[in-house]
């Protein structure tokens, strides 16, 4: 069953501000930055844990939602490498941080970086397939693309299938 979109998925309060780069404080090393010094999580590999129970991927969809997606690419980060970079599930979360990327670049206006994000995020999903890890990647990437291309789109929502 889908959550209806603009449910989020965790409790975890968000962060203070969105980051954008060379516009404020640096997340983790700015003194200033809302997740200075917070400890490392310990993260599971997803290939072979349930997605459903790991807080930390919940959360980073629910940052790339509230459009916190430097945010949302920092913690999936951590997952992508913990599942093994090039493998299935690596490749799913390589293709949500590059969707999370090319918003965070269109909102910051740079267009042409956007969209080779967009490119680079449609081959991770094409590697792992249509959906996984609870997502529909076809949408996403489609309406990654609609916000970058299409006057007036909104930004792409990311529904977990559970």
């Amino acid at each position: 069953m889908a959550k209806s979109p603009g449910i989020r998925y965790t409790e975890q309060p968000l962060p203070a501000y969105r980051h954008l780069p060379g516009k404020t404080p640096h997340p983790t090393r700015d003194p200033k930055g809302h997740s200075y010094g917070r400890p490392e999580p310990d993260l599971p590999d997803l290939n072979h844990e349930d997605w459903r129970k790991c807080g930390e991927y919940l959360y980073g969809i629910d940052l790339f939602n509230e459009g916190y997606w430097w945010e949302c690419h920092e913690v999936l980060e951590g997952l992508w490498h913990a599942s093994g970079i090039g493998s299935e599930a690596a490749h799913v979360l390589q293709a949500v941080i590059q969707c999370g990327a090319a918003h965070l670049k269109a909102a910051t206006d740079r267009p042409v970086g956007a969209m080779r994000l967009h490119d680079h995020s449609l081959r991770h999903a094409r590697w792992s397939g249509s959906r996984k890890l609870g997502l529909d990647l076809e949408a996403m990437v489609r309406d990654t693309r609609s916000f970058l291309t299409v006057e007036g789109a909104g930004p792409a929502r990311l529904v977990l299938e559970f």
